[in-house]
């Protein structure tokens, strides 16, 4: 049972500062020099999946052992499992930008995992239809709607923006088929973390019995991040044996700045600072929205996530370079996911108003 008090306001406003945390993790990689990518993959993955969720719960958490002994062994594995295949699911889409660039794959797994992530959960668990009698309930899908359209509309201004950026270039590892299929991969799988947290509500359920309060999900981070970390851990460690390049992370190859080094590990902690952010802020919100539409939190969080990432390039100015046709499409995606924001708010608030 979830005892906070229900504040749809607040509760996306806090979606937002997660939201903006995610926008921004990956930034710091631009600092990162004479490392390959496995090994600041796995380094900020030690972070954001392993280390401080752990330490996140010790905090937060009361009598954390506690509620761990207490939790239920099915919610635990069911958990972790499905932040496994999480895990899967960010790899495939780190592979599909390779092959069909940042903004397609953005806009294809991220749509697909916020159609999925939101609507499937209550699907499985039978209250959908419920859910869709409730006042408010047309605004929220509304929402949901617009939202998918709107990260379609920043897709496709990333293509834009691409193709303009690109013109004079070749084609590269280019290859739709390839990046289709990771894309879709990837969105199907990144969904698969909603439903890690709902798999493990019955842990936050204990930790609410011990006095968390609205820190209830940070116990359940525990399961699902270390089950992503396990899966991504294991392919980082496959590819520093193909290409031999373990050493990176104690020693920087010849020619490579020494002083560096500690830099790369500053930068990978400030990644996995700020993806960990992300959902430590999506929890707080999550708790905030109430049971009516508690099921909206992934696509809200999806939504702000694709909404800050095009201002942060706005902001940035990695559009100026670009058409006149790219900045009005990126405009008017912007307007949508801002539209598609205020819908879910509205619905959510709606939905807070009738009687319990």
């Amino acid at each position: 049972m979830n005892p906070v008090a229900p504040n749809p306001v607040l509760g996306v406003g806090l979606h937002a500062i997660g939201a903006l945390f995610a926008a921004t993790c990956y930034t710091p990689q631009k600092k990162v020099k004479g490392w390959s990518w496995q090994s600041y993959w796995i380094t900020q993955a030690s972070f954001c999946w392993f280390l401080l969720p752990i330490i996140g719960a010790w905090l937060t958490i009361p009598d954390l052992l506690a509620v761990l002994h207490e939790a239920p062994t099915s919610a635990m594995r069911n958990s972790f499992l499905l932040g496994a295949a999480y895990g899967v699911g960010g790899t495939a889409f780190g592979i599909s930008i390779r092959y069909i660039g940042f903004s397609l794959t953005y806009a294809i797994a991220v749509g697909l995992s916020s159609v999925l992530g939101t609507l499937i959960p209550p699907l499985v668990k039978g209250t959908l239809a419920d859910i869709l009698h409730k006042p408010g309930a047309g605004w929220v899908l509304a929402g949901i709607v617009v939202g998918v359209l709107g990260i379609a509309g920043a897709g496709w201004a990333g293509w834009l923006k691409e193709k303009d950026l690109t013109a004079q270039k070749s084609r590269g590892d280019f290859s739709l088929m390839k990046g289709l299929l990771l894309s879709l991969l990837a969105g199907v799988l990144s969904a698969v973390y909603g439903f890690a947290l709902e798999a493990g509500a019955p842990i936050a359920d204990v930790a609410s019995a011990h006095g968390a309060g609205v820190f209830r999900g940070n116990v359940v981070y525990i399961f699902s991040n270390t089950g992503a970390f396990l899966t991504t851990a294991i392919y980082c460690l496959w590819l520093h044996a193909r290409h031999r390049t373990i050493g990176e992370l104690v020693e920087l190859p010849a020619g490579s700045e020494k002083n560096v080094l500690p830099v790369n590990f500053v930068m990978a902690a400030v990644t996995g600072l700020l993806w960990y952010g992300q959902f430590f802020f999506y929890n707080l919100g999550h708790v905030r929205l109430g049971e009516k539409f508690a099921f909206t939190s992934w696509a809200i969080h999806m939504i702000m996530l694709v909404l800050f990432s095009n201002l942060m390039g706005v902001l940035l100015r990695e559009w100026r370079q670009c058409r006149r046709l790219t900045h009005t499409t990126v405009g008017l995606a912007l307007v949508v996911l801002v539209a598609a924001v205020l819908l879910l708010t509205y619905g959510n608030h709606l939905g807070d108003l009738t009687p319990k």
